[in-house]
């Protein structure tokens, strides 16, 4: 799949390597595998909500300071739509994770070091500025490993963390994300209903595999449950790539089962099961 910054015309490439302060692994969990016994991601938003709270006040300053040496933050009415990309196609060594915000992104060493915290290398970061803004790309792998991050539950605290450290260095942002609502300083405006978000198409890829493609409201946790809903189904998750744009997540996962391509009933199967369970919320009881 094709990434954003491939189009950057030129890349200042920082070869960092972070060695986590913790040696033992976080995740032994093979790649999308269907093991979900630890549950990161509720953790990663407890310490992300209470931390916001905590320093929103004193980080406001920061953030303003930033985007007036850019000369973005007050001549420019429009606030650009965050986007967080993680890629596992790109790179077949590494976890890409690419962050855009118009050109009001710093250097974003905290969120860096907010990765090596998960039990993170950063491998290799590039940063390029094109007519869409500013892109900041990282090669991230498992510091227990030395590979790319192979489990959901790593790649959704990976998430969460770029986000929550969005919200605090950007709070500006908070009105254009969905995890605004809960740790932005400004809640979304608008509010997207789920019926209406919700796409799930099963494409034919090749004959080994399918390309599944999910778009909905975001909200914390979505990765690792798109993929416990797949997973349960008995189709295993190869690789993929998962958006977060503004409100909205985009999704697509190479699927297959038993090897092979998802046949048209099983296609209906997986479209069924995941427009089921991310409509979920708006279903009322008595409505059975």
């Amino acid at each position: 799949m094709a990434v954003a910054m491939a189009s950057c015309g030129s890349t200042l490439a920082v070869y960092t390597k972070l060695v986590a302060i913790e040696k033992q692994p976080i995740f032994k969990t093979a790649f999308f595998g269907p093991s979900f016994a630890s549950d990161p991601v509720k953790l990663m938003s407890t310490s992300a909500k209470q931390r916001l709270s905590y320093s929103l006040s004193t980080m406001i300053p920061k953030a303003s300071a930033t985007a007036i040496e850019d000369g973005s933050y007050q001549d420019t009415d429009v606030v650009p739509t965050p986007k967080v990309i993680i890629d596992q196609d790109f790179d077949p060594n590494a976890t890409v994770v690419e962050i855009t915000f118009g050109d009001r992104l710093g250097a974003l060493l905290d969120t860096m070091n907010a990765l090596k915290n998960l039990g993170l290398n950063v491998v290799k970061a590039n940063v390029c500025l094109d007519s869409s803004g500013k892109h900041n790309t990282f090669s991230i792998t498992n510091a227990s490993t030395g590979r790319k991050v192979d489990d959901p539950e790593l790649l959704e605290a990976i998430r969460l963390t770029i986000i929550s450290n969005l919200l605090e260095y950007h709070p500006e942002s908070s009105a254009q994300l969905a995890m605004g609502e809960a740790f932005g300083v400004e809640a979304p405006a608008q509010k997207l209903d789920v019926d209406i978000a919700t796409h799930v198409h099963v494409y034919d890829d090749s004959p080994d595999r399918s390309l599944l493609v999910v778009e909905t409201a975001d909200r914390p946790g979505l990765l690792v449950d798109l993929v416990r809903i797949v997973t349960d189904i008995n189709v295993a998750v190869e690789s993929g790539e998962f958006d977060t744009e503004g409100l909205l997540a985009k999704a697509k996962f190479h699927v297959n089962y038993r090897g092979k391509a998802l046949i048209k009933p099983l296609q209906q199967v997986v479209t069924n099961s995941l427009r089921y369970f991310l409509r979920r919320p708006t279903t009322e009881e008595s409505s059975f």
